[in-house]
């Protein structure tokens, strides 16, 4: 993505609480705005979205009972499915990810992760789901496994999910040829802490783990050769005494490493934490707000100049101009998208 001319975005929503479904977007690299172009409602309640490396297609979950996923082709100004959904075989899928020639999806209520191979442009039937196993200290939201995220990890050898319901990280290994997903290994991480959402430094030497029931930030190193995760530290992502109802959402890494940016629900912040050399001791720097209410997503676009946060109760997404210096992201435009819960860009 240049710094001139024009990218595209997609912005999913709840269609069960007033969304759009997926909403297409141009982006003027120059200021960062969005510009709706069209939108479909062709699935229900497109939470969370992924592209093809391509970018003609998109996949989207279909965060529902059921639980599914649908392919998108996106070549167009507006989106159209390509085939039918494909049944997950899990309840509320909350997160999807592309790898190996399938797509995975973390599905929340029946914490477990399943495996869709792509077929062309369309989707296979699903080979594999992968159940969790556990619960947590807080009866409310742990009384069993939640899984909240699926990533393949940088090396492209394993696939890492994130459990809020278990206070755990599990390493997966995922047969490109067959689909099927195996255990190789699991993490515990501090009781009623919640994990839910995780990501690699560009040095794929460790990751850094989002927490929900408690809005901190676990550092891990990651050893891609053994598959392991290692639990070293822990850092508040919002200041002493302003814990109560946040409920953190989305983590995200600055391309050159030295940033991070957490978004928090109920404290409607941003926060920005600065990286020393060692990757292991991130310190909070500040929190500006969201430009709205209850922040679901965090996205930084491919410039990393800019970050979007979906603003899920005030119906919103607000970007921001990133100081390259401090990392302080400063307000600089927003458009409306009702029940907006994700941000991808093509």
């Amino acid at each position: 993505m240049g710094t001139t001319g024009t990218g595209r975005a997609f912005i999913g929503s709840f269609t069960t609480a007033g969304g759009r479904g997926i909403i297409a977007a141009s982006v003027d690299r120059e200021t960062g705005a969005l510009t709706e172009l069209g939108a479909t409602d062709a699935v229900a309640n497109p939470s969370f979205l992924a592209l093809s490396e391509d970018g003609s297609v998109l996949y989207s979950v279909s965060e529902t009972a059921e639980g599914a996923v649908a392919a998108f082709d996106v070549t167009g100004a507006q989106p159209q499915l390509n085939g039918a959904s494909v049944a997950v075989g899990g309840q509320d899928p909350t997160h999807l990810a592309l790898t190996a020639g399938h797509v995975l999806t973390a599905n929340y209520s029946s914490g477990s992760v399943s495996v869709v191979p792509l077929r062309g442009e369309e989707l296979g039937e699903r080979t594999s789901v992968l159940v969790h196993e556990g619960s947590g200290p807080n009866a409310a939201r742990q009384q069993g496994p939640h899984a909240h995220q699926v990533l393949p990890d940088p090396s492209g050898r394993w696939v890492v999910s994130v459990d809020l319901g278990t206070d755990s990280l599990r390493v997966c290994a995922l047969d490109a040829a067959t689909g099927a997903l195996t255990l190789h290994g699991e993490t515990a991480l501090k009781p009623g802490s919640g994990p839910r959402h995780l990501v690699f430094h560009p040095e794929g030497t460790h990751a850094y783990v989002l927490n929900e029931l408690e809005p901190t930030l676990t550092v891990c190193r990651w050893d891609a050769g053994s598959g392991t995760l290692e639990p070293v530290g822990e850092t508040a992502v919002v200041p002493d005494g302003e814990y109560t109802e946040t409920y953190a959402s989305e983590i995200v890494v600055s391309h050159d490493g030295r940033f991070l940016w957490a978004a928090n629900r109920g404290h409607d912040s941003l926060s920005v934490l600065a990286l020393d050399e060692s990757r292991e001791k991130p310190a909070l720097v500040t929190t500006v707000g969201c430009g709205g209410h209850w922040p679901r997503d965090l996205a930084l676009d491919p410039s990393g100049r800019r970050l979007y946060a979906a603003n899920e109760r005030s119906g919103n997404v607000t970007w921001f101009d990133i100081d390259p210096e401090t990392g302080i992201p400063r307000r600089a435009g927003f458009i409306e998208a009702p029940a907006a819960s994700c941000v991808v860009f093509g």
